[in-house]
């Protein structure tokens, strides 16, 4: 007999602002539970997790949780009153009989030391401290609101494993493909008001709804052709039988009802670049280049060459130095060492990390228009500036809006908005994906499969990388960039490895304060590789497949949704021999890449 679930929404309804913002949504959530919520912006998914929260009421329906039921719900904007670091924040999170040890680890496994002062955190420090103390005691329901949003590649696949060795029910909201397809079991899908569930993964879901959206529109075209008919009798039929003929002519009103309230999927983003004439063949050489801040160095003599019509993905840690990599290449900022060389004819369009260019007073419009008229101008063509806003799937009232009352994702819109506007041959994307949807992702990867310019791209959204660049540039650490064809998933397959976390030392060195900088160690000998090493470079590939098949054995094991209650014992013993994998499985893979590099400088 299975499990009784520990939470239950149904019949939840809420309305803002006289507008139904959620009708009729169900969630049940059971013991080792693993769903994922999906939706369009602005459909409800935030703040439905919130009533499972409990921390707003809806206006209609039932919330039930189990006696003794502990659920823990990632805030967006996590309150630091009264602790003086984030060590202490964290421990505030743990349970009775806890132990005090997992808030350091989750802290510094999400590159916070614990000494930080909660009120001087930045966003992104706030939210990864928001995250430890939301693991920290293993509740019952975990309620993840984007947990891998200002997280890095090395944190958000720390996270994966983290997630999927524990024991509590998750419910999983985010814009990561990978992450969502890696962790979940169950598809909850809110959809104008109304929520639908699907007993597979994400990496089901986009078929199912696609599939789903093709019959509602078939069902559209046979409403709309019932009308036609009822209209075409109401102006030639006969006009005999008058009761007959008032009934049908009640049921064409109620047709012409129906086809009015029929709430249809929210509109589509449209998305088209402005091109600007080709750029010469050569866009960007670097040649030895070298920048480094005080004791630390964040390009070493990197050589790298970008021609017209490459897609270049930029990847690495926080702190590795993408943004400045990028103000290298892009000739706003000059090397200690080394030459920047751009082509010609290059009209460049950057869009910031940071959406520091969006200035908070100015209205949507005037951030398009630049104050001046009512229109753009998109490759050539002079559009209403209302129109073209709509293709970003922002209403008409929007357009006097200030920026400052915007979502992150409507920021977000807006920027590539006015980004894809202006002419260019190079595209400079910073973090473009960040708080953008599902949907919207996909448009933006179109968009850009169709751009005929070069691309640079930085984004810790492996999917989104794997879609659209054809090289990807790597931070190996200490200054050193790698260049690797293909996507991110190429990128490992060569490496034999993701990208690797900064160390706490490294992150404490990249606050301190700046130094001299420190001279180059004299040349060393060839490193020489003994027999130990020799022998253990060779068996490590053949322990490295045993215990990926043992990693992909156990996770099959897990991915049987009724094994937590139909066998704890069984569960729990799956899931600690799973974490141990993976463990030795990350330790294989860099003593392998150790020994590798050695092996390469040795010249063997």
């Amino acid at each position: 007999m299975a499990a009784p679930p520990l939470l239950t929404l149904q019949d939840i309804a809420l309305t803002f602002g006289g507008t139904p913002l959620i009708e009729r949504a169900e969630l049940t959530i059971a013991p080792g539970e693993r769903a994922c919520l999906v939706g369009r912006n602005g459909s409800g998914k935030s703040t439905l997790m919130r009533i499972a929260a409990g921390l707003v009421e809806a206006d209609a329906g039932k919330r039930f949780v189990q006696p003794g039921t502990t659920i823990r719900y990632l805030a967006q904007e996590p309150d630091f009153s009264g602790f003086a670091t984030t060590l202490a924040f964290v421990e505030a999170g743990l349970a009775p009989g806890d132990a005090g040890h997992r808030a350091r680890y989750l802290l510094e496994s999400l590159g916070l030391t614990g000494e930080e002062d909660p009120t001087k955190l930045s966003g992104g420090e706030g939210r990864r401290a928001a995250l430890a103390q939301a693991l920290a005691p293993e509740p019952d329901v975990l309620l993840l609101d984007e947990p891998t949003n200002h997280l890095d590649l090395p944190a958000i696949e720390w996270l994966e494993g983290e997630l999927r060795a524990s024991r509590a029910a998750l419910v999983l909201i985010s814009h990561d493909r990978r992450f969502l397809s890696a962790l979940s079991r169950a598809t909850v899908w809110l959809d104008r008001g109304v929520t639908r569930r699907i007993d597979q993964g994400f990496s089901g879901f986009e078929a199912w709804r696609d599939a789903f959206f093709e019959e509602e529109e078939r069902d559209r075209h046979k409403l709309d052709r019932k009308i036609a008919a009822e209209e075409d009798w109401l102006r030639y039929g006969v006009t005999a039988r008058r009761k007959r003929n008032v009934r049908r002519l009640g049921n064409l009103h109620a047709l012409r009802q129906a086809r009015r309230e029929a709430r249809r999927p929210v509109g589509s983003v449209s998305m088209q670049a402005s091109e600007a004439e080709g750029s010469g063949t050569l866009v960007i050489e670097a040649r030895e280049i070298t920048k480094a801040y005080g004791a630390r160095t964040i390009v070493d003599r990197l050589s790298l060459r970008v021609t017209r019509g490459d897609r270049l993905g930029i990847v690495g840690a926080n702190g590795a130095g993408k943004t400045t990599l990028l103000n290298l290449l892009m000739g706003g900022l000059a090397p200690d060492s080394g030459a920047v060389r751009l082509g010609t004819n290059l009209q460049p369009v950057i869009l910031d990390q940071a959406r520091a260019s969006l200035e908070p007073t100015q209205t949507v419009s005037d951030v398009l228009t630049g104050g001046r008229g009512d229109s753009v101008t998109v490759n050539g063509q002079s559009r209403h500036v209302i129109g073209y806003l709509k293709d970003f799937l922002f209403a008409p009232e929007q357009a006097r809006t200030p920026v400052s009352v915007l979502s992150g994702g409507e920021r977000n819109r807006l920027l590539i908005a006015r980004a894809l506007a202006q002419p260019s041959n190079l595209l400079v994307l910073d973090e473009p994906t960040n708080d953008l949807d599902l949907e919207t992702l996909d448009l933006l990867q179109e968009m850009l499969d169709d751009y005929a310019g070069t691309l640079l791209l930085v984004s810790h959204d492996r999917d989104f990388l794997d879609r659209v660049v054809g090289s990807v540039l790597v931070s190996e650490g200490e200054g050193r960039w790698v260049e690797y064809a293909g996507g991110y998933s190429d990128m490992i397959a060569q490496r034999g490895v993701g990208v690797q976390a900064r160390t706490t030392a490294g992150r404490k060195e990249a606050k301190a304060e700046k130094a001299e900088p420190r001279e180059r160690a004299a040349p060393a000998g060839k490193p020489k590789l003994g027999f130990k090493d020799q022998h253990e470079l060779k068996t490590l590939p053949d322990r490295m497949r045993k215990l990926e098949a043992a990693i992909a054995q156990l996770r099959t094991i897990l991915a049987d949704p009724g094994l937590y209650a139909r066998d704890p014992a069984r569960f729990d013993k799956a899931s600690t021999m799973l974490a141990q994998a993976e463990t030795e499985l990350a330790q294989a893979e860099d003593r392998w890449l150790e020994l590798e590099m050695l092996r390469e400088a040795a010249g063997g």
